[in-house]
């Protein structure tokens, strides 16, 4: 598809983007957390992978209606992944744009991104492997490619760049709107997951709709699909830097940590 500091994490997402770890001293070592986003994003790539295989390996079916079965798919997912224990001792990130955006909108521990952001690509990669070891051959050849995902052919590197950074500036936009209120916290799950489920439907066919380096960084490397890797790794953080500017513009972000 959080706040003051509190001994309970605050929640956030994947995908698109996701709500907040916890925030502050009392969130305790950053190893654990980082350990449960590992485990959250290998989760999510390894349900990712298996739902392509599925989709699009044994019966092409109706093409026209993958996109929108696999956004409404990973946006439950991501939904359910957030209010997990797991997902809420971590903040449920699930994707590096999303850490660095909640980091500049002065919700997350600047400190704790790299671990974040490491802890999350690896958890890709070993997602993604662990699906292959279950599915087979067939994980890896066309049309599934680890669920690696690609643009339209008539895109060009600058407007899947474009597109990337506008889901992700939209995306950190939410998140300040819902991260502003108590109410808005409790429903950030649903709304991420939303989002998310919409920016596969509609994106997927045109631009791939990844909108989280996490997302694609295991899938392209297994499958040997790197060629716009830079892209898909670029353009959503540049997003989540412009989207927390426009929010310190219009007075809904704090000082970053």
């Amino acid at each position: 598809m959080t706040l003051t500091p509190a001994p309970e994490p605050v929640v956030p997402r994947p995908g698109p983007a996701a709500p907040p770890a916890a925030d502050g001293p009392d969130a305790g070592p950053v190893l654990p957390r980082a350990v449960c986003e590992a485990a959250l994003t290998a989760l999510l790539l390894f349900l990712i992978v298996t739902a392509v295989r599925w989709l699009v390996g044994p019966d092409p079916g109706s093409a026209a209606a993958r996109p929108a079965v696999l956004g409404g798919v990973v946006g439950i997912l991501l939904a359910l992944l957030m209010l997990s224990p797991p997902g809420r001792c971590s903040g449920g990130h699930l994707n590096p744009a999303v850490t660095l955006a909640l980091w500049r909108l002065g919700v997350f521990p600047g400190r704790e991104v790299v671990p974040y952001a490491v802890a999350q690509l690896a958890g890709s990669v070993s997602g993604v492997w662990c699906a292959g070891l279950v599915w087979g051959p067939a994980a890896g050849r066309p049309p599934v490619r680890h669920a690696s995902v690609r643009a339209d052919p008539a895109w060009g590197d600058a407007a899947v760049l474009a597109a990337e950074a506008g889901v992700l500036a939209g995306s950190t936009l939410m998140l300040a709107v819902l991260l502003a209120s108590p109410g808005g916290r409790r429903v950030l799950p649903y709304a991420v997951g939303l989002t998310t489920a919409l920016v596969i439907g509609v994106l997927g066919p045109l631009s791939g709709g990844s909108a989280n380096p996490a997302r694609q960084f295991g899938p392209a490397l297994l499958a040997g699909d790197t060629g716009r890797l830079w892209v898909y790794v670029l353009g959503p953080a540049v997003g989540a830097v412009l989207g927390a500017w426009c929010a310190a513009w219009t007075g809904l972000r704090r000082p970053p940590r």
